[in-house]
């Protein structure tokens, strides 16, 4: 133990521990605007800084560990003072249109000037103003960027793809697109972990909202709202309520009363997808030389991007199974648009995920086959579900509790767990176990491969009576992906079967995710659908009523002729930037 002395109280704190940690300890926390622990240490914003005793300069205190005997302040007249000048240092240089700004009300730079009571800015204002193309579904906005590094950080040491980098020298330093790439150049997957890392509102989603308010603003056409399973477990997180006591059904009230016609669960896709991708599985593990291996899933666009960019010659291992959010618009205008008479062409499908990758996947011109238009019309982040939620002035107390609409409302648990690290194997592992033996195995015969590694994958083996032993893997997050990707392709490693999300912890750590500054909530949420699954009646997707009877009436077999053209895809049919020079390699 270390002992020392913070702002007049002696605390006892272990080794290695560093200022920032000492001070919360001792209940004077620290600010600071760059500092993310594990991630971003390198006392960037000089905001952090501390008076040691005995030392002539201020020191950062979220990248220096505290020493035997060590007396801090944390507030003295001349950390104030630098702290004060620091900040407005960097508001000079910051558009300061706070109620312009998606993050007004959860910026760390905002609520920083308030606490350190800056009512002015006596230095030159210098604000500069990159241009960015609108349509892409990250947006970056210069005018906000504080250089804290956090972005190139995440992208680096989390997700490996190096998107971002830093530009110009000096007082003319900035943070841009490397190699002087456009992102529309770059090989981004879109996943928004920089969005969910930055703490301004310099990175944010493209908002899609106004397209929304259109569309149910115009009594021609019918909307249909689709809501993603790590959605219902983090949208009360934004509105300061607590998500385990703020019900699903009060999301879906919530749906009704900004006045869409059908409000629909994407855990019922989720379910369709299983018996797609499980049926999949199952002929392609009993005909195993017909096949290449492992068996990847594709139900996260992010990591269809990004395999499609570094590992295009895995491409044939990806499920040819779309995601559950591109099955729903299949579905929904052709089988429900049929059901209640309604012309396709006339009907918005829109989705609530808590993902950016699906706003570029619902524009990929291949997911077209419902009726020539996009299966998917519009999708929103959850971010954005919010703002319109506030726009309206719903007020939670006073909202009624609603039921999903009836026929693709109805889901299991087996769909819940989409959202979570481990979901979708799971989930595709019930059924797949029934398809072959006709006989359901325990719902938790799988736990093995649940949760987050944080270091590499889960892996396992199981084994299904009168198929064999089923060797499996599961990962979260694109840097831990490519290093399994690489010991697959050197042939370190052998899998029949690999679930791979592009964000940590999986879709409930998305990219789209309300955001908790210096927080990853991943597995928390997740838990909470893991929760939600233990709770349910029916944790198996084949089980699922609805799908069973869309399958009768409409589908036809899983994977027969009219399930293979509605529910399936081709992901030759389209290309990354760098896909095409890697292949030529």
């Amino acid at each position: 133990m270390v002992r020392l002395t913070i702002d007049g109280r002696k605390v006892a704190v272990n080794e290695g521990t560093t200022l920032m940690e000492a001070a919360e300890i001792a209940g004077t926390p620290v600010p600071s605007l760059c500092y993310w622990k594990g991630l971003n240490e390198i006392g960037a914003c000089r905001v952090c800084v501390v008076e040691v005793e005995g030392v002539d300069h201020l020191v950062t205190a979220c990248n220096n560990q505290a020493q035997e005997g060590m007396v801090v302040s944390t507030n003295s007249p001349r950390v104030r003072q630098a702290r004060r000048s620091n900040l407005r240092l960097i508001l000079s240089q910051h558009d300061c249109q706070c109620a312009l700004c998606v993050r007004s009300g959860n910026c760390s730079l905002q609520k920083m000037a308030m606490e350190a009571n800056l009512l002015y800015i006596p230095y030159p204002s210098d604000i500069r103003r990159g241009n960015w193309d609108r349509t892409s579904p990250l947006v970056r906005q210069e005018s906000k960027c504080i250089k804290c590094m956090r972005c190139i950080q995440v992208c680096d040491k989390i997700q490996n793809l190096h998107i971002w980098d830093i530009s110009g020298t000096g007082s003319r330093v900035s943070v841009d697109v490397s190699r002087n790439r456009t992102i529309r150049e770059a090989d981004c997957s879109f996943c928004g972990q920089c969005i969910t890392h930055c703490p301004t509102g310099a990175l944010r989603e493209r908002d899609d909202t106004e397209d929304v308010l259109a569309a149910l603003a115009d009594p021609e056409i019918t909307t249909v709202v689709q809501v993603a399973p790590a959605v219902r477990v983090a949208w009360a997180e934004q509105l300061g309520l607590d998500a385990s006591t703020v019900s699903t059904k009060k999301m879906v009230g919530a749906l009704k009363r900004l006045g869409f016609d059908y409000v629909f669960d994407t855990n019922f896709a989720a379910d369709l997808t299983i018996m797609e991708e499980g049926s999949e599985f199952v002929e392609r593990f009993t005909h195993r030389d017909q096949y290449q291996w492992p068996m990847f899933t594709s139900c996260c666009p992010g990591w269809v991007r990004f395999l499609k960019s570094n590992y295009p010659e895995f491409t044939d291992n990806l499920s040819t199974a779309k995601s559950p959010q591109q099955m729903f618009g299949a579905v929904a205008k052709t089988y429900f648009a049929q059901k209640i008479g309604v012309d396709p062409h006339k009907m918005k499908v829109i989705s609530i995920m808590p993902c950016l990758a699906k706003k570029e996947e619902a524009a990929l011109p291949p997911l077209r086959d419902a009726c020539g238009d996009p299966d998917v019309d519009i999708v929103l982040t959850t971010r954005e579900f919010v703002r319109m939620v506030r726009s309206d002035h719903i007020q939670m107390e006073y909202l009624e509790e609603a039921d999903f609409d009836s026929p693709l409302g109805t889901s299991t648990g087996a769909g819940t767990v989409f959202g979570a690290t481990g979901g979708v194997m799971d989930a595709a592992l019930r059924s797949a176990y029934f398809l072959v033996t006709g006989k359901n195995p325990d719902a938790d015969t799988f736990k093995a491969i649940r949760g987050l590694d944080r270091e590499h994958w889960k892996e396992a083996e199981f084994t299904i009576p009168g198929a064999g032993v089923v060797r499996v893997a599961v990962v979260s997050s694109l840097g831990r992906t490519r290093k399994l990707m690489e010991a697959i392709r050197k042939g370190e490693v052998e899998y029949d079967f690999v679930e791979v999300m592009a964000c940590p912890g999986g879709c409930a750590g998305g990219g789209g995710q309300p955001i908790q500054d210096g927080k990853e909530l991943a597995e928390y949420r997740g838990d909470a659908l893991w929760a939600i699954d233990k709770s349910m009646k029916v944790r198996f997707s084949h089980e699922n009523q609805e799908v069973q009877t869309l399958y009768q009436d409409f589908l036809g077999q899983p994977c027969g002729h009219t399930a293979h053209h509605l529910l399936h895809t081709d992901h030759h049919a389209w290309e990354m930037p760098l896909a095409p020079a890697l292949q030529k390699q």
